[in-house]
Order: C-alpha cells, then structure tokens, then sequence
C-alpha cells in the first residue's frame, strides 16, 4: 500500500471502533454533499475529539466559527447538557440553510443556533450582547483571519477556557515564513500569537489521515 492508503486504513480502523457515524451523522454528510457544499468537514475521528475536548471541559457553552452543513456542530452539541448553548457562525445562507436541516435532524435545533455573515461581522454583535464566556471555541473558517477569531475567542473565553483552532499545518506551508497566501499567513499569525500571548498556553499537532496532511492546534486559556 502506498502511505497514503496506509493513512486511510489507520483512520477506517479507528473510526470504525471509536467514532462510527450514526443515522444522523452519515445523513448529515451526505445531504451537506448533495448540496453542493465542499468537503472540508471534519473527520469522524476530529468529530469524536472535539466532543470529548467539550466534555473534559465540562463545557456548557460552546461557540464555533464556520458551521459548513453542521457535521462538526453535531458532534459538539452531543456533549452539552440540555440547557447548554452552541453558538455557530456562518458566511454562507446556503451552507446555513443546509447546517440547519441536519442540526434538528439530530434533535439539537433547541441547543445551537447559527448566526449567518460574515464573522468578523458577528462577533462584535455577540460580544455586544455580553454573553456567558464560552467553555469551548472550535475555529474552522477561512484561514487567513484565523489571528482576528482567535483575538475574539480570548474576549469571549475566560480562565479555563480551550480554543481549538483546525487545519494549521496547511500541508506543510505553515512553515514558509515568505509566503504570500493568505491561508499560510493567517495560520502564522495565530500560532505565533498562542505561543506569544501572556494569556494562553497552547500546542499543535500534525496528523494524517483520509483529509491527507493537515494538523490543529489547541490553547488553553490561562487568565
């Protein structure tokens, strides 16, 4: 087999015996393809830790930057108690309009709500609305304002908090320091902000699998 086959079986083994999709999950992914949308979701494996990040941190509330057809969405709300809130921000009406089917497909339309535009758009107006700080932040939009939602994450998190920021290792171009592409700069710049900023204390991780060569990192925040 070739390594990336080798990748592959590694990552059907696990799924198999640690996150198998339900009636739910596989509906969700399969409908999101249908529409159209891309493929970018999460895989069963990243679905199934990020439900088990949300549980360790006993989270209650959950905010999550870029829903595409709500895979990830589901997988997160799944760990929140019933009168917990997942707030999911959303460019695309249509990407909305999908991710809205599935959530009250899986029973969860009383737990999350999507908010619609342009996120830099959204988070001003949600923090206007002073809400709880978030227990957990899931950041999975386009890359290059990556450093913009983590400087939101940190004003709607507080002490204890966990952002979670996707797909860092950008098939090995984070390390270019002279690119010039925007997913690569806006990835930098969110790594070097985690590992500079006096409030958090993070890692990243590459990783392998059925979505090739990718990575993410996590920050914990300190105060």
């Amino acid at each position: 087999m070739s390594e990336s086959q080798v990748w592959d079986a590694v990552d059907a083994y696990f799924t198999a015996r640690l996150a198998p999709d339900d009636e739910v999950t596989t509906a969700a992914l399969r409908d999101s393809e249908a529409a159209g949308l891309p493929q970018v979701n999460v895989t069963a494996n990243q679905g199934k830790l990020l439900q088990l990040l949300a549980q360790i941190q006993g989270a209650r509330t959950i905010l999550e930057i870029g829903t595409l057809g709500g895979y990830s969405t589901i997988w997160m709300a799944r760990a929140l108690p019933a009168d917990g809130r997942l707030i999911s921000l959303e460019y695309s009406p249509r990407h909305a309009e999908v991710a809205l089917r599935n959530i009250a497909r899986a029973g969860l339309d009383k737990v999350v709500e999507v908010r619609v535009g342009p996120a830099l758009d959204s988070l001003p107006l949600l923090a206007d609305e002073n809400p709880p700080p978030f227990d957990l932040v899931f950041i999975d939009a386009d890359k290059a304002n990556n450093e913009h939602y983590l400087e939101w994450a940190l004003r709607l998190t507080s002490t204890g908090s966990l952002i979670v920021v996707d797909n860092v290792v950008r098939s090995g171009r984070v390390v270019d320091a002279d690119s010039a592409e925007g997913d690569v700069r806006g990835t930098r710049s969110a790594i070097e902000l985690i590992g500079s900023h006096p409030r958090l204390s993070g890692t990243a991780i590459q990783t392998v699998g059925t979505k090739g060569y990718d990575g993410f990192a996590l920050a914990r925040v300190l105060a």
